[in-house]
Parts: structure tokens; sequence; C-alpha cells
């Protein structure tokens, strides 16, 4: 599985607890999610910089981190099942 297919993957079955993820499933995953952080982070500080203020930072990341929260937890659960 790609990193497209990965992505997609962990938006589709974000919520499925069964099964049994890919090991590229996985780790395309955690790539993208990295990614997404990375993103939001350099946003959220260019946001803060230009308004003086932390708020868009804490938004930016507090949405992010809340959007990948339950794919994060799916996708490490169905790595981990036997």
């Amino acid at each position: 599985m790609g990193f497209g297919g990965a992505v997609a993957s962990g938006f589709r079955q974000y919520a499925k607890f069964s099964g049994r993820a890919s090991r590229s499933e996985y780790w395309w995953w955690g790539v993208f999610a990295v990614l997404i952080s990375v993103i939001a982070a350099i946003a959220g500080g260019v946001l803060s910089v230009a308004t003086g203020t932390r708020l868009p930072d804490e938004i930016i990341h507090g949405a992010s981190t809340l959007t990948l929260l339950l794919p994060n937890i799916a996708i490490s659960v169905r790595r981990l099942m036997i």
C-alpha cells in the first residue's frame, strides 16, 4: 500500500477497530500524521507572529490533533491486533 492509499484507508476506516492494518498502512499513516503536525506548527507559528498572539497557533494545533486523534488510535489498535 502506498502513501495515498494508506491515508485514504486511514480516513475511510477512522472508527473501525476490528481487522488488521498492514505494516505499510501503519507507517505511511505515521508519516502523514507527522507531516500534518509539522505543517500545522509552521502555519500556527506564522499566524501567531502575524497577529502577535498565540491563539492561532493553539487553534490550528488543537484542530489538527483532534482531526487525527481517532484515526491514529484506530490504526494503532488494528496494527496491534493478533
